[in-house]
């Protein structure tokens, strides 16, 4: 990650969250204070959008935003049961925890915007990479092309040089092939 946000601005924020916000769901805030209660289990969170995308994530609603009131997110498996999710952390905590948030006018609530990270696990868009792969084999097929082009008609002039001319016929006939294939 490259902003690493210190645990004074995580649990600041996560205060203030909780005091200005009503949560879906009265175990998720019990379970953000679970995690302010321990400095070292506050290092491993990250507050990132898209965190369905994380290795371990919790996906927390506040009222008044049409969102699911919570999920928990472990690889493949998800659930929205808060003490599962809570167990979880409790017996695993080395591992860090992504934590996405839904409430109104989040993008305009500085506190949130101090502690908001970049989503290190979200994929890049597929589609973009197929098109790049595809600029990138195509590319490669013509530089080839070129190349082989290019070693043809040098070898057509030796061959010429030589007066070799079942050579030449030969190259010739192949530089023809290569042609046709561009086309």
């Amino acid at each position: 990650m490259g902003n690493i946000i210190p645990v004074v601005d995580k649990k600041e924020f996560l205060k203030s969250f909780l005091q200005q916000f009503e949560l879906k769901r009265r175990e998720c805030a019990w379970l953000l204070n679970y995690l302010m209660s321990d400095d070292e289990l506050m290092e491993r969170v990250h507050f990132v959008e898209q965190a369905a995308h994380t290795p371990k994530a919790l996906i927390i609603s506040a009222k008044g935003v049409d969102s699911i009131p919570f999920s928990f997110h472990k690889e493949k498996h998800i659930t929205t049961d808060a003490e599962k999710a809570f167990h979880d952390i409790r017996l695993n905590q080395n591992e860090e925890i992504y934590i996405e948030l839904h409430f109104n006018g989040a993008k305009q609530y500085p506190p949130y915007l101090v502690v908001l990270e970049d989503n290190p696990h979200i994929p890049e868009n597929i589609e973009l990479a197929v098109a790049f792969q595809k600029e990138a084999e195509s590319l490669l097929d013509r530089s080839i092309r070129d190349f082989r082009k290019d070693q043809l008609l040098s070898e057509i002039d030796l061959a010429l040089d030589r007066q070799d001319e079942a050579t030449f016929k030969t190259l010739v006939e192949q530089l023809k092939l290569l042609e046709n294939e561009q086309q």
